[in-house]
Order: structure tokens, then sequence, then C-alpha cells
């Protein structure tokens, strides 16, 4: 299928509606991480979709399924494995997240990133 400059998803120009949640109760670990997403895309299979993710300071379990890459916009954030394994991040760093990881996200600080996740289906 042929794509056209229409079928290109300008984030400035895109319409998009907030959603705003807070994580499981029972996988906070600190502070109260409240998160915003603005989605401004999801292909057609349900398996690829882009947007910014904001999120408060904060401290939550998480268990990834998809393949999650970020560029950090502003912020300080720390990912720790199971094992207490960490990578601290800050604006201006850009990362993958690989499905499967298990462990802990904290912002150390109010965060905003662009991700783009790609979950398989079956």
């Amino acid at each position: 299928m042929t794509k056209t400059a229409a079928d290109i998803v300008d984030f400035a120009a895109a319409r998009s509606e907030d959603t705003t949640y807070r994580p499981d109760a029972a996988k906070v670990l600190a502070g109260d991480p409240l998160q915003t997403v603005r989605n401004f895309y999801d292909d057609p299979t349900g398996q690829f979709s882009a947007g910014i993710w904001e999120g408060a300071v904060g401290t939550w379990r998480i268990n990834y399924t998809e393949e999650e890459f970020c560029h950090l916009l502003s912020g300080t954030v720390v990912l720790a494995d199971a094992a207490g394994a960490s990578h601290r991040f800050e604006a201006g760093a850009s990362f993958v997240i690989p499905a499967g990881f298990t462990g802990t996200w904290q912002n150390l600080s109010a965060a905003r990133k662009l991700y783009v996740i790609y979950e398989r289906k079956g």
C-alpha cells in the first residue's frame, strides 16, 4: 500500500487526547507517580505506537512485554533490573527497553519523553 505526505504524522499538528493515570497501587514503591500519555500514532495492526509520556516523581515496578525506544526530553530517571543493576538517564538521553525487562522505573524529577513502542502480537 502506497502512502503519501498526507499520511505522515506530525506531532506538532496531530490531534491526541491526554490519558492520565497512576500505576497500579501494588506496583508503586515511592511517591505519587501520576502519568500522562499523549499517543499520536497507532499502526493498523495495533503493534506499533508513538507519542509523548510525562510522569511525576516516584518509583514503581515495571514488567515490559513491549520493545520501547525512549528519548528523554526533560527530567532524570533511573531504571533498575530485578537484580538491582541500574542505568540513570537525564534529559537528552535516548535508550531502548527490551521486551522481558523487569525491575523498577524511578523518576528523580518530573520527566517527559518521546516514546516509540513495538509490541509483537501472537
